[in-house]
């Protein structure tokens, strides 16, 4: 039988703002990707998440960022290799502090925004990125685009490379994902993102933005959490995987 993960950005709060349904999603994921304090989230929110988690036994994985809170983690910054590693182990060492208050630990981690972005091509910054998880825990998986740079540094340094895809999000023809500010880059028809789940979890296929059928193996499914409606989407999608006889569990 088929397995697939299923992963969500958590904890995209701030203070009083939330941004993500935390608890109602932790009933349908089984990987909680959870904002570190640079692009969203803050100690009470990550110690929140975490204790829900694992209250739920849902994975805790660590979502690293550039420091960018004003930018939500979505705007190009140079940041220099040694600066970026220190702070990917500080975020990873913030959020293992309230995982094992909640009885769990981190145990994968993800990138978010636009440093996933860039380390699909940019080998120094990936290397950065795994550099800043072996400070932390060499033993820590790293979730990515399949084919990028970062699962392929992350593999040569001996850690699991887990490569993910996205249901409601455009694929160009060479399977990385369109950017955000190009018409159709997030796929908002419900139905199609449902349709596109099975076909990635079961064939490991997706129509592409151009029309084209490309093949993008992943072992793990994002399901964003920001969008309207995404509480029902991921319920949605989990029902119709399992219908599908594929087996829904966390990769780590």
């Amino acid at each position: 039988m088929t397995a697939i993960d299923l992963n969500a950005d958590l904890g995209e709060g701030f203070g009083r703002w939330r941004l993500t349904d935390d608890e109602r999603l932790l009933a349908v994921v089984t990987s909680a990707n959870v904002a570190c304090g640079f692009h969203a989230g803050d100690a009470v929110t990550m110690r929140r998440v975490c204790e829900l988690a694992a209250a739920r036994g849902v994975t805790i994985g660590a979502q690293v960022s550039y420091r960018d809170l004003a930018g939500f983690g979505r705007r190009a910054m140079d940041v220099p290799s040694a600066e970026l590693a220190a702070e990917v182990a500080y975020q990873i060492g913030a959020l293992e502090v309230f995982a094992r208050a909640a009885g769990a630990r981190v145990a994968y981690v993800k990138p978010h925004g636009a440093l996933y972005n860039r380390v699909v091509h940019d080998v120094e910054q990936a290397r950065a990125v795994i550099e800043g998880v072996r400070l932390a825990d060499a033993s820590l998986p790293v979730l990515g685009l399949p084919g990028s740079r970062l699962l392929e540094t992350a593999a040569a340094a001996g850690l699991r490379a887990v490569p993910e895809a996205f249901a409601d999000r455009a694929y160009t023809d060479e399977g990385t994902l369109v950017p955000r500010g190009r018409d159709g880059a997030v796929v908002s028809d419900p139905d199609a993102v449902v349709e596109r789940s099975v076909s990635l979890a079961g064939s490991g296929e997706v129509v592409a933005h151009s029309g084209t059928r490309i093949r993008v193996r992943a072992r793990s499914l994002c399901l964003h959490g920001d969008t309207p409606g995404a509480v029902d989407l991921a319920r949605r999608v989990r029902e119709r995987l399992v219908a599908a006889g594929v087996r829904v569990e966390a990769f780590a």
